[in-house]
């Protein structure tokens, strides 16, 4: 048997707060989406005034990167992105019922090298969203550093 690192409801409002408070700086109204390892949801909060899609896209982008372990616009990022015409997972986005999301804002959340979970941002262009979350992960990277965790906090994750 492995211990495992949870990720909990505390953690996921550390983090909405710390993306919220980076969009609010850059002026931008988004959806949080913080999910499990399993790619379902602790937390989530609209920003009022962001859109109504906005949570569906959050979590599926935040579903994405917890489950298949890697920041969502890898799949998409020229020229190897596995998710490009001719390439190996061509098509991809339309499993789980349309919920892979293969463009920016998804960002799976890796706590001393494991998967925990993953954050979804919808609202902003994606420069917008990857700060967003990025500022999510640095929230969760201050949080846990003192208990000797590390958190990775780049845009480009890759497990």
């Amino acid at each position: 048997m492995k211990p495992i690192l949870r990720l909990e409801l505390q953690e996921a409002r550390v983090m909405i707060n710390a993306a919220i408070a980076k969009s609010e700086e850059i002026g931008v109204y988004e959806t949080v989406c913080i999910v499990d390892e399993g790619g379902f949801p602790i937390a989530m909060e609209r920003m009022n005034g962001a859109r109504i899609t906005g949570p569906q896209i959050a979590w599926n982008k935040a579903f994405t990167a917890a489950g298949h372990k890697r920041s969502t616009h890898l799949f998409n990022s020229p020229p190897n992105g596995p998710a490009l015409p001719n390439n190996e997972a061509f098509g991809i986005q339309w499993s789980f019922d349309g919920k892979f999301a293969t463009f920016v804002g998804g960002f799976p959340i890796v706590v001393d090298g494991e998967v925990v979970g993953g954050v979804g941002l919808s609202g902003g262009n994606g420069e917008q969203d990857t700060k967003a979350g990025i500022a999510a992960l640095e929230a969760l990277s201050t949080l846990l550093a003192p208990k000797g965790h590390h958190v990775v906090t780049d845009a480009n994750i890759k497990r």
